[in-house]
């Protein structure tokens, strides 16, 4: 174990969005005299966005730098001992100190912490089954995941691919490989793409989906991949079928990375994520911070535990925790559930809870759809959209919004994002004063719309 003379040191297990933003706070508040600080990273890069490699990989974005917000040169300018591709392999909590695995040379060795910042993110769900392995079957989490795909997808004579499964990452994942060329198939054990809405929405997605040209292939669980006498991958198979490929893309989800916490008896949540404070500390461990993707958040309509790995949500608990670290202070209070995405030039937003959400937190509620344009209606390209919104019987509070529909659809879900922020009525969302041009907007705004809908409801029903 090195030494421990000099300053305060802190040490962050992971090199990305809420890792770097950790380091990179705590460096602007305390200088190198008064805080040295250690990342270590098990891949060659850090901070990027992992949202942009769909896109990288369909070809909308060209470079693979262009991701990179920060390089590992600019983190140790900035006096960061960044060790990239050693990855932790024990965190003692009772000596201060983290084990650290050097994947070039295979030494270890340990490092002693002051404070410590984990931030270990999460990894594509790869579930046990036959051929989950071979060659041509990919997850896409980090930037060597991306770089893995597109060079498969180079060297592959064959155009069939395959995604399993239809959550955020299923769907972009198919748009991606629709545009480099490839026939696409999407198998998905839910009734309906986009787990994330309600069923009713999640038909819509579909659909949309279906009209691009993707095979949809849906309330299908898939046993296993069949491979060929080279180990690679030839088909997905099901109880029912086989569905031929020549690359698959494993879509259904993520998991977070906290094996290394539940070794050092840290406390975890319900779905395996680690448990924080307002501040972002581990609970019961006053100088232990986690954020990113490997925590669990407040969701603040529900008032319950959530598991919602985003890039929004780690940079946030990133500054939040360097702040903490720096001597300042912050807190991350709580998030409602918001997320866009895209399909070719569908759009696809939620915000809140979805209809089974609000059951399963005890509330009663009414739901809404209103079908509307994003422009008005005589103004050329208004695209439609459909929007569903969900209120809370007798209080008439907005619950959640769900958004299908063209261009300028997805972002107006922040409007409700907001307005579940600040606890409004869906009455008193009637009268936001949003802004208005036939190119913008119709009159009546579609989100507009729907809450008028959603208190006549209410008001019928008592």
């Amino acid at each position: 174990m090195d030494k421990r003379e000099g300053p305060e040191r802190l040490v962050v297990i992971g090199g990305d969005a809420a890792g770097m933003a950790a380091a990179s706070q705590a460096r602007r508040l305390r200088k190198p005299d008064e805080l040295e600080i250690v990342a270590f990273e098990r891949t060659h890069f850090t901070s990027y966005s992992a949202c942009g490699i769909p896109y990288w990989v369909g070809g909308a974005v060209e470079e693979r730098d262009q991701l990179v917000a920060r390089t590992p040169k600019e983190h140790r300018e900035r006096h960061i001992d960044l060790r990239l591709r050693t990855e932790v392999t024990e965190i003692d909590v009772s000596g201060r100190r983290v084990r650290a695995h050097d994947l070039e040379s295979g030494t270890e060795y340990w490092t002693s912490y002051d404070k410590l910042v984990i931030a270990t993110g999460a990894r594509p769900i790869r579930p046990d089954m036959p051929g989950a392995g071979a060659a041509g079957v990919h997850g896409v989490q980090t930037l060597d995941d991306g770089q893995a795909l597109i060079d498969t997808l180079a060297r592959t004579g064959g155009r069939r691919a395959v995604v399993v499964g239809a959550g955020y990452i299923g769907v972009e994942m198919a748009e991606a490989l629709l545009r480099r060329g490839f026939e696409v198939t999407v198998v998905n054990r839910g009734a309906e793409p986009m787990a994330t809405l309600d069923p009713d929405m999640g038909r819509l997605v579909r659909r949309a989906m279906e009209g691009m040209g993707i095979t949809m292939v849906d309330d299908t669980e898939v046993t296993g991949l069949r491979t060929g006498g080279d180990g690679r991958v030839r088909a997905v198979v099901t109880k029912d079928a086989e569905y031929p490929a020549d690359v698959v893309v494993m879509g259904i989800g993520v998991e977070p990375v906290t094996g290394l916490a539940r070794e050092a008896g840290l406390p975890l949540g319900a779905h395996g994520g680690l448990l924080t404070d307002l501040a972002m500390r581990v609970r019961g461990h006053t100088d232990i911070w986690a954020g990113g993707d490997c925590v669990e958040v407040l969701n603040l309509v529900s008032g319950q535990e959530q598991y919602i790995p985003l890039g929004t949500h780690a940079n946030k608990h990133g500054q939040v925790i360097g702040t903490n670290v720096g001597g300042g202070y912050a807190t991350f209070p709580g998030v409602v559930g918001t997320a866009v995405s895209k399909v070719c030039e569908l759009e696809i937003a939620r915000t809140g809870l979805r209809e089974r959400d609000a059951r399963r937190a005890g509330l009663q509620y009414e739901a809404v759809v209103i079908e509307s344009t994003s422009r008005a209606g005589y103004y050329p390209e208004a695209s439609p959209m459909t929007v569903k919104m969900i209120a809370e019987r007798n209080t008439g509070r907005l619950l959640g919004v769900q958004i299908v529909g063209g261009e300028g659809a997805g972002k107006r879900v922040d409007i409700a994002a907001v307005a579940l922020t600040a606890a409004m009525t869906v009455e008193q969302m009637t009268a936001l004063d949003l802004g208005y041009a036939p190119p913008f907007s119709p009159v009546w705004d579609p989100i507009l719309v729907a809450a008028r809908k959603a208190v006549k409801k209410l008001r019928e029903t008592g």
